[in-house]
């Protein structure tokens, strides 16, 4: 296998792309951006994205999960709540979420563990059968790739991913999503080097544009946007579920009246499938839907779209 030059910081005595600390890509501002033609003249690009995870009751001691989600309870083994929490989510919350999208003819791109694809083949088989796409999504959402790793275990997870989401949906996916959006000084690098073409894990924009190149082939970055993330917003900030629900409409909005961008909407089962909380999503979708040049679309045809105008 050819190896990729990694892509680490640059020495302090070496000049620095202007704007930047790293060099996975140049810096642009928002009136340097391309301004995107999506089918239709639409003026806004819509995609949702649905997070299918699994949640490690015990996690190994080298693992890894994101420290900000983790219960009070967290440092004792097993922790029942955190564990049960998420499992909330697979097994109630996203039916509710289904049953919302269904409703606005929304069809998910969806963020898929390979833990949770083998604990709950009911799940996936009912999101092929919606004809939702498939983005790869690591093994454990207590696993996130971190610069802690080898490059071996890094490309092992990523390969790992990969061919499992191929063997379930039967071609490999075109798209990455990393746990928490989390990647190392490598990732995209690796990710290319593994046959994707795109990945949701930069909050840096809310128009896509190009990582790399990393062996002369680049990768579409799509706007993760945490700003309205459901798990960063109300999970982790304690926004309230009306003020969120407040926060898509305005964000929603502007990117429409602005023209050739995306809205990418992060839901988490366990985060917007609980039952006080359900129906503060389906009052936004139903204040935003309704507005003219609206391009729903999955991750993948996003993606596709955005790579010849880059």
């Amino acid at each position: 296998m050819a190896e990729f030059k990694t892509t680490n910081i640059p020495p302090v005595n070496e000049p620095r792309p202007a704007g930047m600390d790293h060099d996975h890509y140049p810096f642009r501002t928002l009136v340097d951006a391309p301004s995107m033609q999506w089918p239709g003249k639409a003026r806004i690009a819509m995609t949702v994205t649905l997070m299918l995870d699994y949640w490690e009751v015990d996690p190994p001691q080298d693992a890894s999960p994101d420290p900000r989600v983790v219960s009070p309870l967290g440092k004792f083994h097993p922790d029942w709540l955190t564990w049960s929490q998420r499992e909330y989510g697979n097994r109630v919350g996203i039916f509710r979420l289904l049953r919302v999208l269904d409703q606005f003819g929304l069809v998910p791109s969806v963020a898929l563990g390979t833990e949770a694809a083998r604990r709950y083949p009911e799940l996936v088989d009912e999101l092929v059968r919606r004809d939702a796409c498939f983005m790869a999504h690591g093994d454990f959402a207590t696993r996130r790739l971190t610069s802690r790793m080898t490059p071996g275990q890094e490309r092992a997870i990523i390969t790992q991913s990969r061919d499992a989401i191929a063997k379930l949906t039967g071609s490999p996916p075109a798209g990455w999503c990393g746990q928490d959006h989390n990647e190392s000084w490598d990732t995209p690098a690796f990710l290319t080097e593994a046959g994707f073409t795109y990945t949701t894990d930069w909050s840096n924009d809310d128009r896509p544009f190009l990582l790399g190149p990393y062996g002369g082939k680049s990768l579409v970055a799509l706007p993760a946007q945490a700003e309205w993330n459901d798990q960063e917003c109300m999970w982790l900030r304690r926004v309230t579920p009306p003020a969120w629900s407040e926060c898509l409409v305005e964000a929603f909005q502007v990117l429409h009246q602005e023209g050739g961008g995306v809205f990418n909407l992060t839901l988490h089962p366990w985060v917007t499938g609980q039952a006080h909380r359900i129906r503060y999503l389906r009052d936004a979708l139903h204040r935003v839907m309704g507005l003219p040049g609206i391009w729903c679309a999955t991750t993948d045809q996003v993606a596709e779209q955005s790579r010849p105008q880059l």
